[in-house]
Order: structure tokens, then sequence, then C-alpha cells
């Protein structure tokens, strides 16, 4: 028997600490297991939680101080259809992106009890969480992981003596808008139906669960228990979000998804899983070597990528405004359902998570966003033709996933996002990039150019002409800084940069008519508007005398350099861009803040760093993961503060501008780093940055290599 036992701890010991499919030499073989986050004492609530997700379902992990391991579900189109009571207005708008509920496993004996041993850790590899609890005879393992290619979650125990496993449902909405099932057997199933008399886009909407696992038996409605006691046990819950007038149609589609996952092989299954998100962090990768800045700045950004994978493939885009992560916050006794600024998307926001996925390679998870907006496209063209009789459509900066428009003529009361038709062109800014990066043809035709001509339609026949026969933006919003102003910088930028590539796609691809109609509206585009500041030349925010009022922290006037990089490393009048930059009124930090990437892209490597190594160090104080970033403007984990963080320090090592590729524009001065990202026309480049000079470049393909410039020689 003591040999049996000692045998079953040196295996449940080595499943913890061996790496998986380690293939010697290889940098993220090497380098990732440094950023797992490990940690020695449970709980005692999700605020100690860790994120766990397949992209579509993702879980917040935690073990309470009694042993019992806890954790909610969420899911990317969770949404819940009844205006919510709590105070926050946004979250009556939109629909309410809700968890499906806690999930509670308990061992008896308590492992705890006689051995205050505890280790959870993360293992960014296999995307999986593992929990020992206990030493000895006493010792117990859980394995947590939501299955990558298949929508269901796994729990698989290990002890070193036979325990009992019991299984507990928490939903704190049961009875009111939840219902578990009465009568299952050897199962647990429940779910959230939004009646038919709420918002259209969220009627009949259902989502919840079925919990299962061999040798459960049924306590109560509840809970299931192992009839006897076990060495390992295996529990299965399989979440589902589909449109149905009963929950008994639910239930039966869920039904059909659960019998068709059990024939499939765990050992496989698992295996498959663990290949995913191997693929997944060879991809790409930045390790900072140096100073205890530069590991903390690596393990933010690699969290970031992780929590943006674990819910970036879903039904929906990612909200910025806590993902599906979002802890309950019992200091302001706010739940886990409630997220601040509500269930709405702010593309402003949003954008942030997306732009970083180019150079990670991370292309799939555009797909929602793209999907989300795409979508929304034919209804907003029938607004616009209805409000203004004419044609082209524009996307408003808030609006639920089904869109819809406001009518914004001249008369309309100003405010933050009234007037704001700047996210379509940002957005045909980003699908141009994903088209250079991948070549993916299909998504020209079926998405960019729909997307793209409906807005510089939109633009072309909204607006009227000044007397020299240019385009007069009036009244137009600096985004959400200057209201109803004439000729705000960001639109004239995005106009410019959007047109100037949409001319210049593959013959073929646009007709001659259209190609006519965007060279006529380039020639008539405004200049971006430029003044002189202590005799230097800078761009301005908007056209015209500078008497407009300013109603947020941001400088509209850079966008001109990010996000539609007409100014830049490597671009025409260089000084102008950088006088602006240095110029520039807000200086805040994190959240939704452009800087660090706008500081990158002008080789400003010392801000580029505060910056970057601001927002990727920024936890919230009150959560224990490391990447659940401080609210700032936003809500907890902020989304924002992690995606302009990745992307400032992905623009510090790299610059693109068409088949360019320019190395290390803004890298600092003691920081060494391996890196490998994603260029345009499917390049990947990799290497090393050692004492400030670049060593050990591969560029795949090889004949890109002539368009790669090392920075560090010119200097």
């Amino acid at each position: 028997m003591k040999k049996n036992t000692l045998l079953i701890i040196t295996i449940l010991f080595l499943i913890i600490v061996s790496p998986v499919f380690a293939k010697p030499g290889a940098v993220v073989d090497t380098l990732l297991d440094k950023y797992n986050v490990s940690w020695n004492s449970p709980g005692p609530g999700s605020a100690q939680s860790m994120p766990l997700g397949n992209g579509d379902i993702g879980l917040n992990v935690w073990v309470e101080k009694n042993g019992d391991l806890v954790f909610y579900i969420s899911k990317t189109d969770a949404w819940g259809g009844e205006p919510d009571t709590q105070k926050d207005e946004w979250m009556k708008q939109g629909g309410v992106l809700m968890k499906l509920g806690a999930i509670r496993v308990s061992i008896n004996p308590d492992p705890l009890a006689n051995s205050p041993v505890f280790k959870q850790v993360l293992k960014l590899k296999t995307g999986e969480i593992l929990i020992q609890e206990g030493e000895g005879t006493s010792l117990v393992i859980l394995r947590v992981w939501v299955d990558a290619n298949n929508p269901v979650i796994r729990v698989e125990t290990k002890s070193a003596k036979p325990a009992t496993i019991n299984v507990k449902l928490e939903n704190w909405r049961a009875g009111l808008t939840d219902t578990v099932l009465n009568g299952q057997r050897k199962r647990i199933a429940w779910y959230h139906h939004n009646s038919s008399a709420v918002d259209p886009h969220l009627a009949n909407l259902t989502f919840g669960a079925i919990i299962k696992g061999k040798g459960l038996e049924n306590m109560d409605n509840l809970t299931l228990q192992s009839r006897k006691k076990v060495n390992s046990q295996l529990i299965s819950i399989y979440p589902l979000t589909s449109v149905s007038a009963s929950g008994d149609r639910w239930l039966s589609g869920l039904e059909r998804k659960v019998n068709q996952i059990e024939k499939l092989k765990l050992e496989q299954t698992r295996l498959t899983h663990q290949q995913w998100w191997q693929q997944f962090w060879q991809r790409s990768w930045v390790f900072v070597h140096g100073d205890e800045q530069a590991s903390n700045v690596t393990q933010g950004y690699v969290l970031q990528r992780f929590v943006t994978a674990c819910a970036g493939r879903g039904a929906y885009p990612i909200k910025f405004n806590g993902s599906i992560f979002v802890a309950d916050n019992p200091a302001k006794n706010e739940n886990a359902d409630f997220r601040a600024w509500g269930g709405q998307y702010w593309f402003q926001n949003t954008r942030a998570m997306y732009w970083p996925r180019l150079m990670a390679g991370d292309f799939d998870m555009m797909q929602p966003l793209f999907r989300m907006y795409a979508s929304i496209l034919p209804a907003n063209a029938a607004q616009v033709q209805q409000y203004y009789h004419h044609g082209g459509a524009y996307f408003a900066e808030t609006a639920p996933f089904w869109g819809g428009l406001n009518f914004m003529g001249p008369d309309v009361k100003a405010n933050y996002t009234n007037h704001y038709f700047t996210p379509i062109l940002e957005l045909s800014m980003m699908m141009l990039d994903y088209y250079e990066y991948t070549g993916d043809t299909a998504f020209v035709k079926k998405t960019l150019l729909p997307v793209a001509t409906a807005g510089l339609q939109f633009f072309d026949q909204h607006f009227g002409r000044d007397s020299t026969g240019k385009l007069l933006l009036d009244p137009d919003n600096a985004i959400e800084m200057f209201w109803k102003v004439h000729n705000p910088a960001p639109d004239i930028a995005g106009l410019q940069a959007v047109l100037s590539r949409m001319i210049k796609l593959p013959g073929g691809m646009v007709d001659e008519k259209t190609l006519s109609q965007w060279e006529k509206l380039y020639d008539e585009l405004p200049p971006l508007p430029i003044s002189n500041n202590n005799n230097k030349k800078v761009l301005l925010p908007y056209t015209g005398p500078q008497t407009a009022k300013s109603f947020n922290s941001e400088n509209p006037e850079l966008y001109a350099i990010y996000p539609f990089r007409i100014y830049g490393l490597g671009k025409p009048d260089l000084d102008v861009a950088v006088n602006t930059f240095n110029a520039r009124k807000q200086r805040s930090k994190g959240c939704w803040v452009q800087d660090p990437i706008q500081a990158a892209m002008l080789g400003q490597a010392d801000v580029a760093k505060e910056y970057v190594s601001f927002a990727l160090t920024r936890k919230d104080p009150t959560l224990k993961f490391p990447a659940f970033w401080d609210k700032g403007n936003d809500y907890t984990p902020d989304e924002d503060n992690g995606g302009n963080g990745e992307n400032g320090l992905q623009q510090m090592l790299m610059l693109v501008n068409g088949k360019k590729i320019m190395l290390l524009p803004a890298w600092p001065a003691g920081w060494d780093a391996d890196f490998k990202l994603n260029a345009p026309y499917n390049t990947t480049v990799e290497g090393r940055v050692e004492n400030g000079k670049l060593i050990n470049l591969k560029v795949s393909p090889e004949s890109r290599m002539a368009d790669v410039t090392d920075l560090t020689k010119q200097e």
C-alpha cells in the first residue's frame, strides 16, 4: 500500500512540474514557464481568482480556505435581457453579459484539514490550472481546463487515498430569472431564458449548462456526489447559448451536443487541447530581459495575451470593461454580473485589444470584431438612408452588439458620442491591415469592401463642400474631446489613410466607377490642420481658431500618427509629428491612452518605455491575478490597459509600413529581448536584442529580408 501511495504521489507531482511538448532550443519553451502564475495560499473569493478559457467559455477559478474549488462560468454570448436594477444606468442598455453561475467542488476528507500545503498554478503552455491540496496520504491534485476545441469544461481530481467528491451549482439568480431543472438523473441542468418581450435581439436567448460525471449521483437538484469513495473523478460541464422558444428546446439542443462530446476520448481531447495552446504560443512572443521592471513588463504582456486568447474566439468581441472575467466587488455590493459602462460596445475602447492581434499573429481572434460590425452594417445603412436620404453607413461610437444609429443632424445637441463618425474609418484601417498581413482576398470581398465602401460613401455624401470645393466636415466631433467642430483631424487623417490604401487594392477588386469616386473624394479632402507653437509646426485637433471646449483627456491631433499613420518614422515631416507629440496637453497613463504606441512610432524610446511599463504593471489592488488591470476610466479588469500596453511594446520592437519593416525603432537602453512578431505579407520576424544590438535575426520567408531595416545600424 505504501509503495502504491508513493507511486501515485510521484506521478501527481510530475504532472505539476513537468512541461509538455518540450522542444529543446525553442525560445517559448525555454522562457514561457517562468511566467506561470503560482500561488501558495487559497482564496477566499473571486477577487483571488485566476482566469481560464477556450476563447468562448471563461472561468474565474479560486480555492477557498476550506479547500473547496470554486469557479464562475462565463460565456461571450450569455446576454441577459432583463433591465438591471443596479445603480449604473449603462447596465440597462445593450444587454447584460452575465455569468452562467458558480460551481463548487468539495473533497471529503478535506485535504487541507491535516496539512497546510497548497499550490495553485496557471500553466500557460497547456492552458490549464493545476491545484495541489495537502501532502502525503492527504494529497489531492485538481486539474481544471476548458477544452480549446470543444464546448466543455473539465475538472479532474486525483487523490492519494479514496475520497468523496461533491459538486454543487451555486446560482444567485435561481428562482428569479434562472431555472434549475427538477428530477434530473445523474446530472444538474439549469438555464437563463430571456422572455420574448425584451428587445428582439435578446428575445428568447437562452443559456445555461449541464454538469455530469461518471459515478456521480444526485443528492438534490443542485448537488451531485460520488456514490462511493474514489481515487479519481472526472467532472464535465457543458455550457450552451441558443435562441430557443422554451427551456425544453434549449435542453434538447444541449443534450445532442453532450452526446457528441461524450463520444470523444478524454485523453485525446486533452492532448489536442494542449496542442492548440502550444501552437498559440508559437505564433509570436516577446520576452524582455534586464531589471525587475523588464520582467514585470514581460509578465504583463504574456498574461494579457493569454487572457485575450481565453475570451477572443467567441460569438462576440471582447468587452473592454472586464472581458468575461468580472469578479465580485463586495466593497460596493456589486456581484460578478455587474460591470460599469454596461453591455454596449464602445469602439474607442474595444479597438485597443484588437490592434495588437496583428503582430501577435492572433488573426482568428479578430474575427468576432469584424463579424459583429459587418453584421451591423446593413441595418445602419438603412437608417442612414432613412434619416439623411443618402447612401453609406457609419458605426456609432457606442452601440449594443446589434448596432443601430440615432438621428444626428446639425441641430442635435452635442455630447461625447453624438456627431462621432470616426469608428468606421479606423475599423477599415484595421481591416486593410488584416488583409495586408494575411493576404485573405475572400475577406476583402466579403467584409473589407462592404464596410470601407459604406464608410467612404457616408463621408462623401453626408458632408458638403466649402467655397474651394474641399470636403467640409461640420458639424463633426474630434472624437470625444471636442464636440461639433470644423474639420476634425481624426476624420481627415482617417479619410486620407483609408482612401489612399483602398485606391491601391489589387486590380479587379474594385470597379472603375468606385475607384473614380474614391479618387475624386481623395482630391477633395481638406489638409490636416497645422499651426505654429513656439515657432514649431504642430498638428491641431481641428481646423479654425482653437475655441472649442475640451471634454475628455485625449489628443485627437495625434490620430494622424496612430491609428492612421500619416506621420511617423520613415515618413515625411517627422519633425511635425514629434513637435505635436511633445506639445500634447493630455499626458495621463494607462487605460485607453495611446501615448505608448505613438511614442514608439516616433522613435521616443524612453517615453514609450515609461508608458508601456505603467500599462503592463498596473494591476488592480483589490484583485490577485497580476493581469487583472486597474479600472482607470473603465472597469476591472480593464482590457484597454493591457491591449495598449501590448501594442506599445510591439511597436517598440518593430514598425511596419507597407512592405517596409523597421526593427528596434524605440528600444530603450538597458533592456534585452527575445521576440517573434508577425508582419504584413505572411511574414514573421524573429530575433534577439542584446546590449542594444539585434542578433540572431530570422525572417520568414527569407525573400522578405530585403525589406527589413535594423535601425540600430543607422545610429
